[in-house]
């Protein structure tokens, strides 16, 4: 049995190590209460880039410019050890962590990644996953990631893997999780609402899995004063321009704690990765009721880093 603790609090937006104290606070609280995994909402740290849905590509191209210089410079460079503060925080209080980023490509600066990482109660990285398909105009800001991050990791708490936001709609990224016999099913998000907690329960059902989805509830008023253009993109201050929304449902699509809307908190549970396992007896979308006989799957984990310059 693992207590599971999943945030559903605003980042400090484009301020990467303001934002990483926020973390730390975070984790603190959610350890206090017992939790052993915790989790965060897409794109956490420095947030996710919300005015790409408000902003004009071409009338708006200077302070979009002005935006993603920002973000930019306040995302994550592992190699640089810019998560060393969280993964010793992991350490400390025995925890594991999901902490999805914007992660800045080590080789050409200049690309941003929708990323996330799980960090062990070691501190070390279980798991690295980017963002396979960036959605809309989403694709402005980030890359496409590759295959190497679509892992199912053993834990003491039990197999965990997660996908990021609308790739929870690609069946075949569901289905590399399920063939690795996953437990604890990570879905961190910006997408909220009626339809995105029924996918969450739907994902439970079919993968008989428990699913832990993280929303992201921010006012007008979460967003800092000093954000380029404040009052014109975000005019109502007391506006819930993202409810939240965040949800965990246990293998037979109970949802157990949530959804957690229009207000700042941690949701908790206590989730047995046997229930998963038992709950395959009637559905295993990879097993029993698979049909390998008819169906087969192809993933490609090859990197894709450019080659380096001599």
């Amino acid at each position: 049995m693992t207590r599971v603790a999943v945030v559903q609090h605003p980042p400090v937006l484009l301020d990467r190590d303001a934002t990483i104290a926020r973390v730390l606070e975070l984790l603190g609280e959610a350890t206090a209460e017992g939790a052993r995994l915790v989790t965060f909402p897409e794109a956490f740290v420095p947030g996710y880039p919300e005015w790409v849905w408000r902003l004009a590509p071409g009338n708006d191209y200077e302070l979009t410019g002005q935006l993603h210089r920002r973000l930019l410079e306040n995302s994550i460079d592992l190699d640089a050890g810019d998560l060393k503060p969280v993964q010793a925080a992991a350490r400390k209080h025995k925890v594991m962590v999901l902490l999805p980023v914007n992660e800045r490509d080590p080789f050409s600066r200049g690309t941003l990644y929708n990323a996330f990482v799980l960090i062990g109660p070691d501190g070390k990285v279980l798991n690295h996953h980017r963002k396979l398909m960036p959605t809309n105009p989403e694709r402005m800001v980030w890359g496409q990631g590759d295959a190497r991050g679509l892992q199912v990791v053993e834990t003491a708490a039990g197999r965990i893997g997660g996908l990021i936001c609308w790739e929870n709609y690609m069946p075949l990224a569901r289905f590399s999780l399920y063939a690795q016999g996953v437990e604890i099913y990570l879905a961190p998000t910006w997408d909220a609402g009626s339809g995105w907690v029924s996918t969450m329960r739907h994902i439970a059902l079919e993968g008989r899995c428990w699913v832990l989805g993280n929303g992201t509830a921010m006012r007008g008023r979460d967003i800092p004063e000093d954000f380029p253009q404040r009052d014109r993109l975000f005019p109502d201050l007391d506006d819930w321009f993202n409810p939240g929304d965040s949800v965990i449902v246990d293998p037979s699509g109970k949802v157990v704690a949530g959804p957690l809307r229009e207000e700042h908190g941690i949701l908790y549970a206590d989730c047995d990765p046997a229930d998963a396992d038992a709950a395959r007896r009637t559905l295993d979308v990879a097993g029993h009721y698979g049909r390998p006989d008819v169906f087969s799957l192809e993933v490609r984990r090859e990197a894709r880093h450019p080659v380096a310059l001599k």
